[in-house]
């Protein structure tokens, strides 16, 4: 028999869990691009569910997520209705006249229309519905993009309620976060593109701004200040591991300890610019329009990158290594 899932919430209506599923016999079936999507399809069924991700952690077999769901409120026609774009970005025709049909419904007070809001609603807030969206809808595009067919997921996904006190929230997050370091696949999780530190630190706004909840509750720091404790923390707790497992050396804990956890900023722009070589061209929004439209008139194919601009280097100083010598240290 299944046993009921804990949920509660704190003295402020908000609860905190950590959820983790695998796949299939723990089958090692995802690779770079198939977290991307994951990664995607996260943000976004999070935003639908109006949940806020803190932090990830997307591998091989499994994931994690560390996730905050808000106290139950009211939510306005406007937000469902932006929530639903969110979900569905590419809507097809049918989708677009449905929901020009479901704003009449909403604006003219359709019992249609209530039942539409009704279905909507039973969706968000919870984390069990989250996860479940997540899931159903990675599963339909791994299995169509990869030919095959049946279940992903080996189980029912596990969760764990997280007491918000005492670092407990900070403990867990850094946690996830070197789970690429306990696999072996990288020294130091900044270089981990697929979890949420790796995300912050290259930029990612929504990873940011979880990292900095996960310090400092609703506000009080920025993400500089953050992201040096942060670092602290993670190169503490990933300099002991169980045996088998990757750890953080003392050389580099003594090296964090010693610049306070504060990245150079010529180390924060190579990470930024190694998730940007993961598109075809790199380079100023036009210059890689024009590359991508060349790219589909000469070849027939329509590549599905979206154009990405290099990050703004004019207030990065003289200490900066040239824009080459980053390239080449970013795709080596």
């Amino acid at each position: 028999m299944r046993c009921a899932r804990i949920k509660a919430s704190t003295a402020d209506g908000h609860s905190i869990y950590h959820v983790m599923t695998r796949t299939v016999n723990g089958a090692f079936l995802f690779d770079d691009p198939a977290k991307e999507t994951l990664r995607k399809q996260l943000w976004q069924v999070a935003d639908y569910c109006g949940l806020e991700v803190l932090t990830f952690a997307l591998m091989s077999n499994h994931f994690h997520v560390l996730v905050r769901v808000p106290k139950n409120g009211p939510v306005c026609d406007t937000e469902l209705l932006r929530r639903y774009q969110v979900l569905y970005p590419k809507p097809t025709r049918f989708q677009q006249a449905k929901l020009e049909v479901v704003q009449a419904w909403l604006s003219s007070g359709d019992p249609e229309g209530e039942l539409w809001r009704k279905r909507q609603l039973a969706l968000m807030g919870d984390v069990s519905q989250f996860m479940k969206l997540l899931k159903q809808r990675f599963s339909v595009w791994f299995n169509r993009t990869h030919n095959r067919y049946g279940t992903l997921w080996a189980e029912r996904f596990k969760s764990v309620l997280i007491e918000p006190k005492d670092k407990v929230v900070e403990t867990m997050a850094a946690y996830i976060d070197l789970n690429a370091v306990r696999a072996g696949l990288v020294s130091d999780p900044k270089d981990y593109r697929f979890c949420g530190y790796g995300e912050a630190v290259a930029g990612g706004d929504k990873a940011r701004r979880g990292l900095t909840t996960v310090l400092s509750g609703e506000c009080g720091i920025d993400w500089e200040q953050a992201q040096a404790l942060y670092r602290l923390t993670l190169f503490g707790i990933g300099a002991t591991a169980r045996p088998g497992e990757g750890t953080v050396s003392a050389e580099q804990l003594h090296d964090v300890v010693k610049t306070g956890g504060r990245l150079p900023k010529h180390v924060v722009l190579r990470c930024r610019l190694r998730h940007f070589t993961d598109g075809a061209v790199i380079g100023g929004q036009a210059f890689v329009a024009q590359h991508l439209a060349d790219y589909s008139a000469r070849t027939g194919r329509r590549r599905n990158s979206e154009p990405k601009s290099l990050p703004d280097l004019t207030d990065w100083g003289a200490e900066l290594l040239t824009l080459r010598g980053l390239r080449t240290r970013a795709t080596a």
